[in-house]
């Protein structure tokens, strides 16, 4: 039994468990079991033999005696009690509903029992026959709504959000790395234009030992990587395979001399390709994955490096998030593309969580893990009571919560003041790095004190006037009601909009990318109507949401919005969000002064204020 075979057993029996409704840390030790599994260069079943050392097992971080027991179970019989158990009660066919929209394990568990629905298929006929009505919390919103998860899983079940995607090239890239003579490997394709959603992976890779004479070692090393589950095909210089998940990875080796032709053909995308072709004809020359050549006499003109190529053809080098051919090639022709925002432009974060509704970490921790990265403020903003799953807060508890947060933040100042503490210690370790130096490094890191606010059905706010006028940002936000009509919604956000205390639109669409279609807004009367109010609107880097969308974001832009980029952060950790929303800005053709926060933070605070 191979490790991938493995993995997929432990992870199914976690899938499992979560129907059965088990200790979620049991369940975690399961998935942690499979990661790991997954990711071993050596194959367990050696390792879990009768005559096998009995600590080689124990040795891999994620692999405990009980774990390893089961290990062994599996390599032996193909099995292990737990999972058999699960099996007499369920069914694997089962774990494909978790995926849909609404389908928790309970659900999950009860559909079973109830009408032993074990697939979506069934399910599906199950909906559409009026046979879920009579079940608890099962009525006709949410029977129309797993109708709609279920049409949209089965057009995205191809298809993989951006972060997922990057962290499954990763791991195969670290692997890669393990052969010598490997110096570079590249993502190609939408994962480096920056597609919200990928549909499989290229990899490129060089180096001396991808050279030609030497390169079948290394497509050898790669054919048998830990982490495939399918060997599609072994060629020359190409390998590619699938992932336990079905995620398709296509790795090349490439010679030096030609791998920026290769990296400018493989990212794309094909509308682009095809125009700076035609380009490159106008000019007697041929462009492909291997070379820009000159028509006439086949002489190379540029192909170790995309720069040479672009400038070759008389262009100014084009970014991959800019090649869409949505008008780059007339741009860059001119010299005209503009300076993209990165992520060092970024100043604040106007948009996270802490442990006093559904974050997991508190505001000191937050407040810190931002300075870590290199942030000049940050605004708090739980959620509102509304949300009563979140623990959301009432007027009273607010408004509380923003005296404890401003009292955080003038503890941090004073820290600062005092030359101690993480903001100063960054800023002596930069300078005796010779680092740039921070934005304002003579400045206290500053906390906002703000909140979340649902946006009621009828476009009121969930907290009152006179409690939103005493904190510094609020963030309005639909989460409830996603079935109103266009007219319904939009009349419901624009009302909202207008109410002076909102600085911000949260999440506009409330689309979540290949899970949950955006409620029926009508944004070609929002954002002009946002742009005349003064009010904000969020690009949420959440990988999830993305949301508003690249094309949104251009809207915007011209409909000439205030625009800003939070990463609706709920643990230190995802404060790193904001890395996937400065790919969509950059997507939406986003300058740095289009962006509020990269402004100072009274500066932001002036240019927020509408009353």
């Amino acid at each position: 039994m191979d490790n991938i075979t493995l993995a997929r057993l432990l992870d199914e029996t976690a899938a499992l468990l979560e129907i059965d409704a088990a200790d979620p840390f049991r369940i975690r030790s399961y998935r942690r079991a499979a990661e790991a599994v997954e990711q071993q260069t050596t194959q367990l079943a050696t390792l879990a033999t009768p005559d096998a050392d009995p600590k080689a097992l124990l040795a891999i971080p994620g692999i405990g005696k009980g774990m390893a027991a089961n290990i062994r179970d599996l390599v032996a019989t193909g099995s292990m009690p737990l999972r058999d158990e699960l099996l007499q009660r369920y069914k694997p066919s089962m774990l494909e509903l978790l995926r849909l929209p609404g389908m928790g394990p309970k659900t999950v568990a009860m559909l079973y029992s109830a009408l032993g629905i074990a697939d979506i298929d069934a399910l599906e006929e199950a909906a559409k026959r009026g046979d879920l009505l009579p079940l608890p919390r099962l009525g006709k919103k949410f029977t129309d709504k797993l109708l709609k998860g279920i049409e949209d899983h089965r057009k995205n079940s191809s298809r993989f959000r951006i972060d997922i995607a990057r962290s499954h090239a990763e791991r195969v890239i670290e692997l890669i790395r393990q052969f010598p003579g490997i110096d570079t490997i590249t993502p190609a394709g939408s994962l480096r234009r920056g597609r919200e959603s990928i549909g499989d992976i290229d990899l490129l890779v060089t180096g001396p030992a991808c050279e030609p004479d030497v390169v079948a070692a290394a497509v050898e090393h790669v054919a048998t990587l830990p982490l495939i589950d399918k060997l599609l095909a072994k060629g020359q210089n190409k390998v590619s395979f699938t992932l336990r998940n079905n995620l398709q990875i296509d790795v090349r080796l490439l010679p030096r001399a030609s791998y920026g032709a290769a990296l400018q053909y493989f990212t794309g995308s094909k509308h682009h390709n095809v125009a700076l072709r035609q380009r490159a004809i106008k000019r007697g020359l041929t462009l492909s994955e291997y070379a820009l050549l000159r028509l006439e006499d086949n002489t190379v003109i540029a192909a170790a490096s995309e720069e040479e190529i672009y400038n070759a053809l008389d262009l100014q080098y084009i970014p991959p998030e800019l090649r869409e051919n949505c008008g780059e090639l007339e741009a860059a022709a001119k010299h005209a593309l503009p300076t993209l925002i990165t992520r060092s432009d970024i100043r604040g974060d106007l948009h996270m969580h802490t442990t006093e509704s559904d974050g997991v970490n508190s505001i000191r921790e937050m407040a810190e893990a931002a300075i870590h990265r290199g942030l000049d403020y940050i605004a708090i903003t739980d959620h509102s009571k509304n949300l009563a799953m979140t623990n959301g807060m009432d007027d009273v508890r607010t408004l509380a919560h923003a005296l404890r947060i401003r009292q955080v933040s003038s503890e941090l100042a004073e820290d600062f003041a005092a030359r101690r503490g993480p903001k100063w210690d960054r800023h002596e370790a930069r300078l005796r790095a010779n680092e740039p130096n921070t934005h304002h490094p003579t400045l206290p890191f500053r906390i906002l004190a703000g909140i979340e606010v649902d946006i009621l059905l009828d476009g009121t706010l969930d907290l009152d006037d006179s409690t939103l006028a005493q904190l510094d940002i609020v963030v309005a936000s639909v989460h409830s009601g996603f079935n109103q009509t266009a007219e319904e919604v939009t009349a419901r956000v624009l009302r909202a909009a207008e109410n002076p205390h909102v600085h911000i639109l949260g999440h506009p669409t409330g689309r979540k990318v290949l899970k949950r279609e955006p409620y029926r807004i009508d944004l070609a009367q929002l954002l002009p109507a946002a742009a005349r109010l003064g009010v904000a609107v969020e690009h949420n880097a959440a990988p999830a949401r993305s949301d508003l969308s690249d094309l949104h974001l251009r809207h915007a832009k011209e409909q000439g919005c205030k625009i800003v980029v939070n990463t609706d952060a709920h643990s230190t950790v995802e404060l790193d969000q904001i890395d996937d929303g400065i790919v969509q800005l950059r997507r939406a053709w986003l300058t740095a002064p289009d962006l509020l926060n990269t402004l100072p933070v009274e500066q932001l605070l002036h240019a927020l204020r509408r009353i």
